[in-house]
Parts: structure tokens; C-alpha cells; sequence
């Protein structure tokens, strides 16, 4: 594997009334992408067989995790156990990273 870098912010484009996900990096120490939600969109109750990070870089929206309501604001960083259900919420155009590992 090679050291590599990116400028995140460089990457952020909302679509209007939509949600993007671009793939930033695939290799063995996990999947890295970069999600942008508009306002006013979300995405429903769903699970993933892998753990995962999920870092805010812009934004506000509400993530529901196991039923524990989290603020996605700037710099929040969620820890998410694999097969753990959650929803999340745009109130305002939000990005952020989201890794996904097997652990």
C-alpha cells in the first residue's frame, strides 16, 4: 500500500435535492467515502456487516443510532459496532467521511 492524500474539502458537491457518495479509498485497512446530502434528504433504518467511523466535515443533520439521537454537527465523530441500525437526516447540505472496517 502507498501513502496517499486528499483534499476533502475540494471534493464536497451537493446535488440539488439528492445524495452523492464518492469512494476516496478501498484497500485493506477499510473503505473510505465521502457522502454529500442536501438539505432536506435522508437515508432510512438500515445495517452494515462492518464497523464503522463517521466523521461531519459540514453541515446539520441527525444521526439515529440504535435509537440514541446524535447532532451531526462539525468535527462529530460516531463509532458504529457492525450490524448496529441507523438512519440519518440533511437539515441543512451536510458531508462527511464515512470508514467502514471489518473488525
Amino acid at each position: 500500500m502507498k501513502n496517499t492524500w486528499k483534499n476533502i474539502k475540494e471534493m464536497i458537491t451537493y446535488p440539488e435535492g439528492g445524495i452523492t457518495s464518492k469512494v476516496i479509498e478501498k484497500n485493506e485497512l477499510g473503505d473510505v467515502t465521502l457522502f454529500c446530502m442536501s438539505g432536506g434528504t435522508s437515508i432510512s433504518d438500515h445495517t452494515s456487516t462492518k464497523a464503522g467511523y463517521i466523521y461531519v466535515i459540514e453541515g446539520k443533520g441527525t444521526f439515529i443510532l440504535e435509537g440514541e439521537k446524535i447532532e451531526m454537527t462539525p468535527g462529530t465523530l460516531i463509532v458504529m459496532r457492525s450490524n448496529a441500525v441507523h438512519s440519518l437526516s440533511a437539515q441543512e447540505n451536510t458531508s462527511f467521511i464515512l470508514l467502514l472496517r471489518d473488525i
